[in-house]
């Protein structure tokens, strides 16, 4: 803005009747050697996670959109490329969460983002229970009060931009190839 401030919006295209409470979890301390259970993986958890709060689909783990205590908010739209899946691997709104439970500012939040896909993959159903299977790779926005970043991902790649002015996502790939 004029002044310097960060705006972050972001809306849903899950399905209308979809719930999607709001969902806190404090910030934790975790032992050595604990894990996490996401979606559909196992994944090693970090000694510390964040406070957060999100919205997140009634059957799911992730968030479609949160924020943590340090002013990182992340939201993610679905993609599609050529890339093939994990089986299982990571959603989407899996990585919104971690990102924002692992990321002290939106550089290491897209950080978190980025090495999470390169190890773990994305792949499974991201609709409920019951729908049709239906998965996709993501493409994200991260910001905090300092800035913003575009992440977009294929598989196991994953490609990041500071925005400068604005920027936005949606259900295409936007970032020019360098």
């Amino acid at each position: 803005t004029a002044d310097g401030s960060v705006i972050f919006a972001k809306n849903s295209d899950r399905r209308a009747n979809e719930a999607q409470p709001l969902h806190h979890s404090p910030r934790r301390r975790h032992p050595p050697g604990a894990t996490l259970r996401t979606q559909y993986l196992e994944i090693p958890q970090v000694a510390e996670t964040w406070e957060v709060i999100g919205s997140r689909p009634h059957w799911l783990w992730g968030f479609e959109i949160g924020v943590n205590e340090w002013g990182v908010a992340i939201g993610n739209e679905a993609v599609l490329s050529r890339e093939g899946y994990a089986d299982p691997g990571l959603l989407g709104m899996d990585l919104v969460r971690l990102g924002l439970e692992r990321g002290r500012t939106a550089a290491e939040a897209v950080e978190q983002l980025g090495a999470l896909t390169e190890r773990w993959g994305q792949g499974g159903s991201c609709e409920a229970p019951g729908q049709p299977f239906r998965t996709y790779h993501n493409s994200y926005v991260v910001a905090d009060p300092h800035g913003a970043w575009i992440v977009e991902t294929a598989g196991r790649r994953w490609r990041a931009e500071a925005v400068v002015d604005r920027g936005s996502i949606s259900n295409l790939y936007t970032l020019a190839e360098t």
